[in-house]
């Protein structure tokens, strides 16, 4: 069965197991998630949790979105992120009820989506990993794209060619991370390994679709 919960990336430290093997793992402040909505088929043709994450002022919310936190009484403490997460089947989670990170459970695999830093404006070497050309003997492009379109015929710049432009800012997800520790009175969650995004940004974590 789906299942998944919104946190925030902490950052990475480092853990030993039992034999002593040093572990790398990511910080995952997870929970708890308080109900918001409750989608099922019958009603709304498929199958969801509609969770939030986090606090933030009321004053910074739109009249549309307190109205619908007043059915979960988080009107006066509403959520700093609000998201929908698609399940298999009908949940049996109620309004007002909350998830915490006990819900995952320590050998686990998980996938964890998140935004990925913003790199700005990038050139081919750095954005594509171009290997540009020679730095010696009259080299007159080093960290270049080189050719990019054809003569007469067709005579235009292909779309989809790897050019310079915007990296980074966007979502990615990694697949398959272990579950090390799971910390529910804490509120925290160590996956093996590294996670999109910079410290403090929001991520979503669902149990891994490929194990």
């Amino acid at each position: 069965m789906r299942k998944g919960m919104i946190g925030k990336k902490l950052g990475m430290t480092q853990v030993y197991t039992e034999t002593g093997v040093l572990v790398p793992v990511t910080a995952i402040e997870l929970g708890p998630c308080p109900v918001l909505e409750v989608r099922t088929k019958e009603k709304n043709g498929y199958s969801a949790l509609q969770l939030g994450f986090g606090s933030r002022k009321a004053k910074n919310v739109s009249k549309a979105v307190i109205g619908n936190l007043k059915k979960a009484n988080l009107q006066d403490n509403p959520p700093a992120v609000i998201q929908e997460i698609r399940l298999d089947e009908d949940p049996s989670q109620e309004i007002g009820s909350a998830l915490t990170a006990d819900i995952f459970a320590v050998d686990e695999f998980v996938d964890v989506r998140g935004r990925t830093k913003g790199r700005g404006f990038q050139g081919v070497v750095k954005r594509w990993r171009f290997g540009g050309g020679r730095a010696s003997h009259g080299g007159a492009w080093v960290r270049r794209s080189g050719s990019i379109g054809m003569c007469a015929a067709p005579g235009k710049v292909y779309k989809g060619r790897k050019m310079p432009g915007h990296m980074g800012n966007v979502f990615r997800t990694v697949e398959n991370l272990r579950v090390v520790a799971v910390r529910p009175e804490m509120n925290l969650m160590l996956v093996k390994g590294a996670i999109p995004g910079s410290i403090g940004g929001y991520v979503t974590v669902m149990n891994a679709v490929k194990k």
